[in-house]
């Protein structure tokens, strides 16, 4: 009798299931359409989220919304807001400071105008190796970025893909001992550290930084060919404002806050553990008896080290450019500001989405579903970068791919007889690949930064993504093929 009714049950459950799936497809490609279409994903990403729930469980769009989104929401920018702001104004100095001009004219004369995209891309890939957050490298190249581009006559449209391949790719999560939470995630995991499989991880960066400049490369000589300028046949938007200064800094000066921000923050992140302990804790000096106030510490040094980092940033351009600086501060600031509401709004807006989506059962759907991949490897890629996509968090979608499947990847890779540092790297570069749809917080992020529409430039962003996708098959070809680690 019991067989007979879970007989008849099964094809409502698979219905039930394939609805439950596509809902959370529905959601993700709506949020990704009116993305690219260019309207705000503050406004539209939790109307994709709660439309999903209300498809699922109708009683649940309220409690989802104020227990969920907005929970997660409001904890991002609790924890980010301050990078945002910071790294925006840390941007805005270097810009009225004169020092990306300084910069990018002792590049040009060194490397050539016609490696200006060699150029960003080393220089976001120093800041991003050196510990400083994605999000922050793009406020502070940005202005370098266009102004190089500008004087090599290279259009602007390419500036977001060049970014995104030195910020968002092999520094991020592929070359070993980068400081990046996507390279910390699976130690938890896995036991493993930070400089897991170095081999190949040097050799899935090395691929990445060819073929992801010889794409760049090709888009910047067929603009060239066809007469496309800097500001091509678009209105150009939040271009950087010129140095007004009577003279230029030496570039050593110009160049000396980027590195204060990534020495700074590699020697707080060790000092602030030693310094505070594992947790602080204070009593609020109101009436009555309040309870205290306790900090982990752990789970807030990375961040601290940041802005302090940051802070040191700030103080030593105002120090090396006082004149320029002060004269336009008052409004350089204000728009900075602006820009940094703006972008820290949007990506905390994807990851509440993200949130949401993740708590449906359409979601689990999903994780189940790739479990059946039989190669241990290929299945922990593939589940890893399709849930970043998911969620558009490569943070995110790593954090529930490991935490549900963690245990199921190792076993597999014991029997396979797979180290953990392999799991560890494959992991660590899946995140970063699928995870830059046009709903992520980061593209969203560049993209409102540099002026620019998804539809100007999210194609470069798009093949860059498809790249550094390929790099972790690579990797896993060449494990296999050599047995290197």
């Amino acid at each position: 009798m019991a067989l007979r009714i879970l007989a008849a049950l099964q094809p409502a459950l698979a219905e039930e299931c394939w609805m439950s799936f596509l809902i959370v497809l529905a959601a993700l490609c709506f949020l990704m359409f009116v993305a690219y279409r260019g309207y705000s994903v503050i406004l539209f990403a939790p109307i994709a989220a709660l439309g999903a729930v209300l498809l699922t469980d109708p009683s649940l769009v309220a409690p989802m919304f104020t227990g969920l989104f907005m929970d997660k929401m409001v904890g991002f920018l609790k924890l980010y807001f301050p990078v945002f702001l910071l790294g925006a104004v840390f941007g805005k100095l270097i810009e009225i400071s004169g020092f990306s001009k300084a910069i990018v004219k002792a590049t040009i004369k060194v490397v050539g105008a016609q490696r200006a995209m060699l150029s960003i891309v080393l220089v976001c890939a120093l800041l991003t190796y050196g510990g400083v957050s994605l999000f922050v490298v793009v406020f502070a190249v940005y202005p370098f970025a266009a102004e190089l581009f500008r004087q090599s006559d290279i259009p602007k449209r390419l500036v977001p893909g060049t970014i995104a391949l030195g910020a968002f790719t092999f520094t991020m999560d592929a070359l070993p001992g980068t400081p990046q939470i996507q390279n910390i995630i699976p130690t938890s995991f896995f036991g493993t550290t930070g400089w897991a499989a170095p081999v190949l991880g040097t050799i899935g960066g090395i691929f990445i930084l060819i073929v992801g400049m010889t794409y760049l490369e090709w888009r910047r000589r067929v603009a060239a060919r066809n007469g496309e300028g800097y500001a091509g046949s678009e209105e150009l938007r939040n271009e950087p404002e010129p140095f007004r200064g009577d003279r230029l800094a030496h570039p050593l000066i110009a160049i000396l806050p980027l590195l204060l921000v990534g020495v700074a923050n590699f020697l707080f992140t060790r000092w602030i553990p030693g310094f505070y302990g594992d947790s602080q804790s204070f009593i609020p000096a109101v009436i009555g008896n309040p309870a205290p106030v306790v900090q982990e510490v752990s789970k807030v040094a990375a961040i601290w080290a940041v802005q302090g980092a940051l802070l040191v940033g700030i103080v030593s351009v105002i120090a090396f450019a006082w004149k320029p600086v002060v004269a336009s501060f008052a409004e350089g600031t204000k728009s900075a500001i602006g820009g940094a509401l703006l972008a820290s709004m949007n990506t905390a807006s994807e990851y509440g989405f993200g949130a949401v989506i993740a708590a449906l059962p359409g979601f689990l759907v999903v994780a189940n579903a790739l479990q059946a991949i039989p190669n241990p490897l290929v299945n922990e890629a593939i589940s890893v970068t399709a849930l970043a996509g998911i969620t558009g968090s490569a943070s995110g979608g790593m954090s529930i791919a490991l935490a549900a499947m963690a245990d199921s990847f190792i076993a597999n890779a014991n029997a396979a007889g797979i180290p953990m540092d392999v799991l560890h790297r494959v992991a660590s570069m899946a995140s970063g690949g699928m995870d830059t749809l046009p709903h992520n917080g980061a593209v969203i992020t560049l993209l409102a930064v540099t002026g620019l529409s998804h539809r100007q430039s999210y194609k470069d962003i798009f093949a860059i993504t498809l790249i550094k996708t390929t790099a972790v098959f690579v990797v896993i070809g060449v494990f296999y093929a050599t047995g290197l680690v």
